[in-house]
């Protein structure tokens, strides 16, 4: 598991982002979900490691990377700056085009790396995430029946 790969931190001015790289073939990021880290890929890693350059990553705020103070505006953890995070590790190592994969929560950071730098992602593979646009569109107070309504007594089942 995780063979001739290198444990290593990497350290992007904002966050600490300990991760594993190794493999062959063209880099490719990978990105966990919510509430895992990069040892959600344990059985890929090594399928994948033949033919691409692996970076699997604990996002900040998850693992072993480092977990920034929150400000009023949760700016240190924003999709925006996790992504920027992955930006920097991937320079850092040499990478300035790379193939992206995330899962859920990486999902929404690899999106947004793709919509912030697009000259840098070469292709963007999304798994288990329901697309954002959607998310917004569909939910209301309807899609939630057991949610707590404004006045603070529990709903009703309908």
């Amino acid at each position: 598991m995780f063979e001739g790969v290198t444990l290593t931190t990497i350290d992007t001015g904002e966050a600490q982002i300990r991760l594993r790289h190794g493999g062959s073939g063209p880099p490719l990021l990978m990105m966990h979900g919510n509430p895992l880290t990069h040892f959600m890929w344990h059985k890929i890693a090594d399928r994948l490691a033949p033919e691409f350059t692996l970076v699997l990553h604990d996002i900040r705020g998850y693992g072993e990377s480092s977990k920034p103070s929150y400000t009023d505006e949760h700016a240190p953890y924003s999709k925006r700056n996790m992504a920027k995070d992955q930006v920097e590790v991937m320079r850092q190592l040499g990478f300035e085009k790379y193939f992206v994969a995330g899962h859920d929560r990486g999902d929404r950071v690899a999106y947004r790396m793709a919509l912030d730098h697009p000259e840098r992602v070469l292709k963007f593979a999304t798994l288990d995430m329901f697309p954002t646009y959607d998310a917004y569109r569909l939910t209301d107070m309807r899609a939630t029946p057991r949610a707590l309504p404004l006045d603070g007594r529990p709903a009703r089942d309908a």
